[in-house]
């Protein structure tokens, strides 16, 4: 392999995996297709200053059959078939929008008005769909909205459809699963600036569509270029059974927490046989865990609640829709999907603790477990977003932690450290250099990745190892089935190759007005630069009162930590101290401003000078100023592939 920075075609190895043929029912094409009415003119869609979608850019996957040699064929296949857009009739009375999004985005016509359950992402791309719908079908209002779970790209694209007002005044009814709002936030906050460098691997937004580049996000072609929003819902669900009458449709729900999202339902229409399964089932094995990083989802309840659907809606289903990808059709094919589906999730539970029990490791189980022919033989339960790698050290950890029980792996060396020590055990970087190519040469990419990782790690300037290492992560990702598995490939052969995305600060985001004030004091907390503190002072707490809110807390910091406690009334003319039991003779500074002032003064868009005119500080700003101070700042695009 050449040391030079540009893009390889496929070496002998990647072109006998992708040489393979790709089996699968080959109805997925006429399902994808059914029903279409209408598409947006070129799968574009603009607004602002840029380019928000289009489909335009992966003009070449479409209408070819034959994949690249640099393409899994199964993630060639699912990839045409995610490209398949349009508008579609899904039933009477029922329309799909697909391909303009990660997700999909359905219309219910309703008494009076559309019932749209899943917004998408983008609100450009929402309007968009709306636009398409009301062109095609008829304008109707907007007038309720359904978010199945907590996940963006399911609730980002609400103001596309609907606005603040409308939803005040009683217009539009927002219905979601019950500590919705909670979740939706939480997911993104206290860990959301390393989840969000983390999803630029997942996605690979910065990858460019190609045959050698971008090809597909497995649950559907791409992640709109849109900042989301975030409405909140007006009624929860908090029950299965749970009955309700919109726009003279009637649903009855089904609560499925911990499954694909910590937050997320089921629903049923019984006078129209249909079934909304969310993204609980797709046409995809999916992640028990998302390689951005999440909570570890609970597989075996997952198989339980697709169990419990299929008890209680599929004989008086004829259709079942999903969150992603295509619907299906029929009582029996309905029936046997889930079934598939049921089993996919409890088989990779049930098998990884059996091993597990036998004393194996994650890394072993994984390598092991192979997924059986009646699931290989379908789409919608082969590895095109999940992966069974991943998901079975998903099971083991929820179960055992991250800890194998080996004491050697108790407390191992940090990277760096353990990659120069590899380098000088193999005998220094030239040496491990031309291991690693003979590794290269012999196919074994998965080694010589490792190696050339220590060798990168150890020594970052080292040109010829991370051109080596990004031509080795390259061909890793042509052979992926997986395309998250291929994003990050890519993505890491890319960073290897021409460096990470300049850094910017991190700021408060899209969701930062849906943040309880308790999550804004948790996220903050994490923040805080505990060796600047001093652990013998103890500091004056601090009063905040957040006037558009009229809530009152006060924050104190208590041995290098950040405590906020939400004050009552009763408790203002009281004398607080930083902590119970902490005896303190400061007094309490109090200052009032919005909550949005004080987001602004911690990201550092806004001085305690500037600021002055939009706060009232009683006992002066020094305290305010203190707590700043310590305030860490986090960054954009952290190295990932180097140190």
């Amino acid at each position: 392999m050449s040391d030079d920075l540009s893009a390889k075609p496929a070496d002998a190895t990647t072109r006998a995996i992708t040489a393979s043929t790709c089996e699968l029912d080959p109805a997925d094409f006429e399902r994808a297709s059914r029903g279409l009415i209408a598409q947006i003119p070129g799968g574009r869609i603009d607004a602002g200053a840029g380019t928000v979608w289009d489909h335009g850019r992966y003009g070449f996957i479409d209408g070819s059959e034959a994949n690249p040699d640099t393409v899994h064929p199964g993630l060639w296949r699912q990839a045409r078939l995610n490209g398949i857009h349009g508008l579609f009739e899904v039933m009477p009375g029922v329309w799909q929008a697909r391909g303009y999004d990660l997700s999909n985005i359905t219309f219910v016509a309703g008494d009076s008005g559309w019932i749209v359950i899943d917004p998408l992402t983008a609100a450009p791309c929402a309007a968009a769909c709306l636009e398409l719908a009301n062109s095609t079908l008829g304008h109707r209002p907007v007038v309720a909205v359904l978010y199945t779970h907590s996940h963006v790209d399911h609730f980002g694209g609400v103001h596309g459809v609907t606005d603040e007002a409308q939803v005040a005044d009683g217009r539009c009814r927002i219905i979601a699963p019950e500590h919705f709002l909670h979740e939706a936030v939480s997911e993104n906050v206290i860990a959301g600036p390393a989840m969000a460098r983390r999803a630029h691997y997942q996605f690979g937004p910065l990858l460019a569509p190609g045959p050698r580049g971008h090809v597909d996000c497995g649950l559907g072609r791409a992640v709109p270029l849109w900042r989301p929003g975030l409405i909140a819902p007006t009624e929860e669900i908090t029950e299965t059974g749970q009955e309700l009458i919109v726009d003279g449709i009637r649903i009855v729900f089904q609560s499925t927490p911990g499954t694909e999202a910590p937050a997320e339902m089921n629903f049923h229409f019984p006078d129209l046989g249909l079934l909304c399964m969310a993204e609980n089932c797709t046409h995809t094995m999916h992640n028990l865990i998302p390689i951005r990083g999440a909570q570890v989802r609970n597989a075996l309840d997952w198989s339980r609640y697709i169990d419990e659907a299929i008890e209680l809606f599929v004989d008086h289903s004829s259709v079942m829709i999903a969150s992603h990808h295509w619907p299906r059709w029929g009582t029996e094919d309905l029936r046997d999907f889930l079934v598939l589906q049921r089993d996919l999730y409890r088989w990779i539970h049930d098998q990884t603790m059996r091993f597990a029990n036998h004393g194996w490791t994650p890394t072993e189980i994984a390598e092991h477990l192979e997924l059986p022919a009646e699931f290989r033989a379908h789409g919608h339960t082969t590895g095109f977003y999940g992966h069974l790698v991943h998901n079975v050290k998903a099971v083991y950890q929820r179960y055992l932690s991250w800890y194998d029980a080996n004491p050697a792996h108790l407390w191992a060396l940090p990277d760096v450290e353990r990659a120069r020590r590899y380098v000088d055990l193999a005998g220094g970087a030239d040496r491990l250099l031309e291991v690693a190519r003979a590794a290269c040469a012999a196919g074994d990419h998965r080694w010589a990745a490792e190696l050339l990782n220590h060798l990168v790690f150890a020594d970052p300037d080292n040109r010829p190892a991370r051109a080596l290492g990004a031509d080795v992560l390259e061909q890793l990702g042509y052979q992926s089935e997986s395309a998250t598995f291929r994003n990050a490939y890519l993505t890491g052969a890319h960073e290897l190759r021409h460096g990470s995305m300049p850094s910017a600060p991190v700021r408060a985001g899209g969701f930062a007005a849906a943040l309880t004030t308790r999550q804004f004091f948790d996220s903050l907390a994490v923040r805080i630069r505990s060796e600047l503190i001093d652990p013998a002072e103890v500091s004056s707490p601090i009063r905040f009162h957040f006037i558009e809110r009229d809530e009152w807390w006060q924050v104190s910091l208590s041995h290098r930590t950040l405590h906020a406690r939400e004050l009552d009334v009763t408790e203002l003319d009281e004398t607080l101290t930083p902590n119970p039991g902490v005896p303190t003779t400061a007094a309490v500074a109090t200052v009032s401003l919005k909550r949005s002032t004080l987001s602004d003064l911690i990201d550092g868009t806004l001085d305690i000078a500037t600021a002055a005119e939009h706060l009232d500080a009683v006992g002066g700003t020094a305290p305010l100023e203190r707590l700043l101070a310590v305030i860490d700042t986090f960054t954009t695009n952290f190295k990932i592939v180097e140190p």
